[in-house]
Parts: C-alpha cells; sequence; structure tokens
C-alpha cells in the first residue's frame, strides 16, 4: 500500500446507523443520544420526530434523505453514496433512522455497502415500532391467555426481492399475533389473504397510527370489516396493524362490542 493510500484511510470517518426509535424522544436510547449530540453529520429519515432532531448538535451538518410513499428526498442510493463521502470527510456521521435500523429499516443494506466501500460502521439499536405502538396503546403482543407467538411482517414489499410473496397463509397458521408494518397502503389485500388463510372474519384488529407521539390514534375493529372502518374515516398511514386475540386487552374492545349490540 502505498503511503497516499495509507494517509486517505486514516481520515475515513465511522458511521453510525442509530435507531431513533418510534417517536417519543425519551425512548431514544442514551447511547444514540450522545452520538446525536456530537455528530459532525447527521443524515436522518421522514419519521424521525422533530423532538428528537432537536438533539442534534447545532454545528452538525443536517440532510433529510426521508422516504415516504411517492415522496422520496433522496434515493437509497444517493443515501449510500452521501454516506460514504461524509465518511471521507469528518469523524463521526450518523445515520438516523426511524424504529430500529435492522427491523424493515434497510439498515442490512446500508451497513453492507458502507463495509464493501471500507468505511467503518456501527449499529446501535433502537426501539422498533411494531412494539411500541402496541405497548403505548395498552396492547401486549404476548400474554399467557391470549398469544405466545408473534410474526413481524412488512405490508409493503419491495420490487424484485428475494420471493415474489409474503406467504400470509404461512403466517396465518403460524403465530397467535401478527404485527404489519407498513400495512396500511395494502390492507385491503392484507386482510383478504389473511381470510382466505383461514383466519375468522371477527379476529380483533388494531391500527395505531403515530405510535408513541402525541398525536397517537388508535382505530379497534374486527378482520371482516376494518376496510370499511378505514375508508369510512379516512385513517391514513403512518401505522402499526396488529391482529389476534391480545387486541381485545385495549380499553375500548369491550365498549366496541356492547355498542353493537
Amino acid at each position: 500500500m502505498s503511503g497516499t493510500e495509507d494517509k486517505h484511510l486514516k481520515y475515513l470517518g465511522k458511521v453510525y446507523l442509530v435507531g431513533a426509535g418510534p417517536g417519543d424522544p425519551g425512548l431514544l436510547t442514551i447511547k444514540g443520544k450522545g452520538l446525536l449530540e456530537c455528530a459532525d453529520v447527521v443524515i436522518y429519515d421522514a419519521l424521525v420526530s422533530e423532538a428528537i432532531l432537536a438533539m442534534i448538535n447545532p454545528t452538525a451538518e443536517q440532510i433529510n434523505a426521508g422516504k415516504r410513499m411517492g415522496r422520496h428526498s433522496l434515493l437509497q442510493s444517493e443515501t449510500t453514496q452521501l454516506m460514504i463521502e461524509k465518511a471521507q470527510e469528518h469523524p463521526i456521521v450518523v445515520r438516523l433512522k426511524g424504529g430500529d435500523p435492522f427491523i424493515f429499516g434497510r439498515g442490512g443494506e446500508e451497513m453492507q455497502e458502507l463495509f464493501e466501500a471500507g468505511i467503518d460502521v456501527e449499529v446501535i439499536p433502537g426501539i422498533t415500532s411494531g412494539i411500541a405502538a402496541p405497548a403505548y396503546a395498552g396492547i401486549p403482543l404476548t400474554h399467557r391467555l391470549h398469544s405466545s407467538s408473534v410474526t413481524f411482517v412488512t405490508g409493503h414489499e419491495s420490487a424484485g426481492k428475494y420471493r415474489p410473496a409474503i406467504n400470509w397463509n404461512a403466517i396465518a397458521q403460524g403465530s397467535e399475533t401478527i404485527v404489519i408494518y407498513m400495512g396500511i397502503h395494502n390492507l385491503p389485500i392484507i386482510v383478504e389473504e389473511l381470510i382466505k388463510a383461514g383466519l375468522n372474519t371477527e379476529t380483533p384488529i388494531a391500527l395505531v397510527r403515530w405510535g408513541t407521539r402525541p398525536e397517537q390514534e388508535e382505530l379497534i375493529g374486527e378482520l371482516g370489516t376494518i376496510v370499511q372502518q378505514v375508508e369510512n374515516i379516512g385513517f391514513t398511514a403512518p401505522a402499526i396493524v396488529v391482529i389476534g386475540s391480545v387486541v381485545q386487552m385495549h380499553k375500548s374492545w369491550e365498549s366496541i362490542h356492547i355498542d353493537s349490540l
């Protein structure tokens, strides 16, 4: 290795893939907060809350790389290239991702590409919305009388992925609680597939929007009628979907069924 190449490598910074959690700033890890306070550059996602962005070092360069349905600030390839470039210029580069970097957050893809570029990477886990949103809604994902198994699944598959479709039949038959990320857009298809797979139309279902934030709201219903409920009130993403008898633990479940008598 030449002296010039060796000198260049010494000046490569480190990228930290930091999970910001679901929104409540109190759920950000202490390690994640410390990195935000000393970062040189922070590249953040759309779902990172304003309260957490306010923790960033005021002298740090802040770049919005957020992605929402149909609205991309940066393409994924552009985001990765940006991280590589910033790591060649600054010691501490934080890639701030909503929830946990490795739970439907493309953190694994980004880590692999950074490794291949010779960039040092460290992952700081975050609390994922699939756990936090139901908890804030008073819905336990496991319960001795209701559920001893949980499946986490995405409701929004990428094009050209390693398999053509989620096996909803296997999920319906293999887990007592199903937690779906990014499931609102495809909810009619998901519900149809789960009913085809054998789930009863009266299976409890909860939609938790903006989980852990002050604006959190929940829609509670049954599998057979939830799509119509969503349409009737215009319930929109981002939301976590929880399916299973644990939803009966939600405070409004009993009143919903009393009102329907």
